[in-house]
């Protein structure tokens, strides 16, 4: 029987992982080349896992952008937790991000679980672009005494440094398998998500202080017609005060919330958008299991 020329078909999940603000959320986006993750400057705006699919005709990466480690306070962030352990769990590449801010031994029980990755494991420096050689040397060296068997990448996501050679060694790594989804698919995430997700980011940039990380985005209509997309969309907190600065002066805030996540989704569906926005109280939902269940961060037991 002749063998085929043809090369065999490789599928890989290269999972992201790292303690909040290292800029795994912009490493994703440009790995998969859209705009899935939120991006914002203030810690734990990715509270899910979230998949973005890279195909081409010989190969399929699912990459997963996963919440930043951090020690939990209430259950919202024991679930988030858990998603970032999960990547540990299912990951043909692993990418640690760090960056060149944060001490190699902070959440040290987390980089013990990676250091027993048996998959290939990436240690990610990023931001490198804010400290000098001397420094990123000696940064390199600790890691490497913490992490012996993964090979370091010093990138910055920010200017795209070592993007390129980054790609090439991932694709280097992904094992022969058929690809797990569908080829023309660019995420495991329904439409719903990403209006979510869009609404959430901006009420982490316009809002200050714990409003936005009491918050939660629930779509509640989502209709697509041939031109337009007709969205309502709830928006729940924990306070009536935090209602009203949702809401602000005779509505100035939340109209203003609408027309900036208004012009995102547009950008995103490529489509005119019609979106309503309502504000509810839903009391201390971020340590209800009902309510993190509603919003997909716990499983059914």
């Amino acid at each position: 029987m002749q063998e085929s020329n043809q090369p065999q078909h490789r599928s890989g999940f290269v999972n992201l992982v790292g303690n909040p603000n290292v800029g795994k959320s912009t490493l994703m986006n440009l790995l998969v080349g859209e705009r899935l993750s939120i991006i914002t400057s203030k810690a734990q705006t990715t509270r899910h896992r979230i998949m973005g699919i890279v195909n081409t005709p010989e190969m399929q990466i699912v990459y997963s952008d996963t919440p930043g480690v951090l020690k939990p306070n209430y259950k919202l962030q024991e679930s988030m937790l858990e998603f970032s352990k999960s990547a540990l769990g299912d990951a043909d590449v692993l990418l640690y991000v760090t960056d060149v801010i944060e001490q190699p031994d902070k959440n040290l029980d987390f980089v013990e679980r990676v250091g027993r990755m048996k998959c290939p494991v990436l240690l990610l420096i990023n931001k490198i672009d804010l400290t000098n050689q001397t420094q990123l040397v000696h940064l390199v060296e600790r890691w490497h005494e913490l992490l012996p068997q993964a090979e370091i990448l010093p990138i910055s996501a920010k200017s795209r440094f070592n993007m390129e050679p980054l790609k090439k060694r991932i694709e280097e790594l992904i094992p022969p398998s058929p690809p797990f989804f569908e080829k023309d698919a660019l995420t495991d995430r329904p439409a719903r998500f990403f209006v979510t997700e869009i609404i959430r980011e901006k009420i982490l940039l316009y809002y200050q202080k714990e409003v936005p990380y009491a918050v939660e985005v629930a779509v509640e209509t989502f209709r697509e017609e041939e031109k337009v997309i007709h969205i309502q969309a709830v928006i729940m907190v924990e306070r009536d005060s935090q209602k009203g600065i949702i809401i602000g002066h005779q509505g100035a805030a939340i109209k203003k919330l609408g027309m900036m996540a208004r012009k995102d989704i547009e950008k995103f569906f490529d489509k005119k958008v019609f979106l309503e926005l309502y504000v509810r109280v839903e009391k201390d939902w971020r340590s209800s299991d009902k309510d993190l269940r509603l919003f997909g961060y716990k499983q059914d037991e």
